[in-house]
């Protein structure tokens, strides 16, 4: 059975939506049952990966990622064609990210991490939110079957295209737990702290891209706040890198004064995260929107708390972990900051929740979902 599965958002994106794509597929490689394996990537790539890959590579090395994605999806020019690289028919063609390159394979899966362009179009940039508005629905169109990375995805998914009954699988993140654990050596919490400058107060975590969606103009004020009322020692520390339509966040710190109390270390590295969930109090992620949430499960795989909203995904992703909040209102976001940063008997109960939650979600079981979706498409 030829799969070919297409692994460009693994080598392009580092966290998030990367992260899920590298997991599942390492997963794939460990545990494959049976499948004639190769993955593809759009445009170039380096020798260094080529000679890393464990499975055999397809790309059109002449032609780079962007010209691609012109010519496929915003010219709807559906050649080069995926198959002219497999040598052989393609019974499975796995796209993983939101759009369907073109392929004749016998069977045709799509993975739609979220429909945020749809629930927040302010959130995103108006060329990418007309570019999404276009190609997702040609490529769900164009799918046998869909992936969603949580049941909330699924449910957006049968609520906008009723027509997808019956035909969407849902697959899990999940996290390395040799990996993602507790870190208790104070030397290595200390070189974390040093390294992103956070000194010796006490902080709150947050780390995605700075975007719109993640809600850090109000996390912000409500930082803010719940200083003001219970003088709190905490830093607010924003990890990730800039992203787009970023510049509200820089303008609320300011605003407010706060330099000093909100640290923007930029983009952290994979090995640091460890430390850095587990140096701080809890993990804050208020975020409008989600797919699935996976920087809240690496939180309390770390042993850390989460206050995150109440919204999509999160709850799924936070279990009893995490304390809840209305992502669209700064009083709630400032009383769960309050309770978290004064309430050590709480951030133990969710701790240890938290702990029990995350156990569950590992790459073997995300596998098994696949597999599940992979038998489903090609009956």
């Amino acid at each position: 059975m030829k799969l070919v599965i297409d692994y460009t958002p693994a080598v392009r994106q580092s966290a998030g939506i990367g992260r899920i794509i590298r997991g599942q597929i390492e997963a794939l490689f460990e545990h494959n049952p049976g499948y004639d394996l190769s993955l593809f990537v759009a445009g170039t790539v380096d020798n260094d990966l080529k000679g890393l890959a464990q499975l055999p590579l397809l790309t059109f090395p002449a032609i780079s990622e962007r010209s691609l994605t012109r010519i496929w999806h915003r010219l709807n020019i559906p050649f080069p064609r995926v198959e002219w690289l497999a040598g052989r028919g393609i019974d499975l063609f796995h796209a993983t990210d939101f759009v369907l390159a073109p392929v004749t394979a016998r069977r045709k899966l799509l993975t739609v991490h979220d429909l945020a362009f749809v629930h927040y179009p302010e959130a995103a940039m108006p060329t990418l939110q007309h570019y999404l508005n276009v190609v997702v629905p040609r490529s769900i169109a164009k799918a046998d079957h869909l992936i969603a990375d949580s049941h909330n995805t699924a449910r957006d998914l049968q609520t906008l295209w009723p027509v997808l009954e019956g035909r969407i699988s849902v697959v899990q993140g999940a996290v390395d737990h040799r990996f993602f654990r507790p870190v208790s050596d104070p030397q290595e919490l200390l070189k974390a702290r040093q390294k992103y400058g956070l000194g010796q107060r006490p902080f709150m975590l947050g780390l995605s891209t700075l975007q719109p969606r993640k809600n850090y103009p109000r996390l912000i004020r409500a930082f803010h706040i719940a200083r003001q009322e219970a003088a709190l020692p905490h830093l607010l520390v924003i990890g990730g890198k800039k992203g787009w339509l970023f510049e509200e966040i820089f303008a609320t710190v300011r605003e407010l004064r706060m330099e000093k109390d909100v640290v923007f270390p930029g983009f952290v590295a994979d090995e640091d995260l460890p430390a850095l969930y587990s140096a701080a109090d809890f993990f804050v992620y208020p975020s409008l929107y989600e797919g699935f949430g996976l920087p809240v499960l690496e939180s309390l795989a770390c042993g850390t708390p989460v206050l995150t909203a109440d919204n999509s995904c999160l709850p799924e992703a936070g279990g009893e972990g995490a304390l809840y909040v209305d992502a669209e209102s700064v009083e709630s976001i400032a009383d769960g900051i309050e309770q978290l940063s004064t309430k050590p008997e709480l951030r133990t109960r969710l701790t240890a929740a938290g702990n029990v939650h995350a156990r569950n979600f590992t790459w073997r079981r995300s596998l098994g979902q696949l597999l599940d979706a992979y038998e489903r498409a090609l009956n």
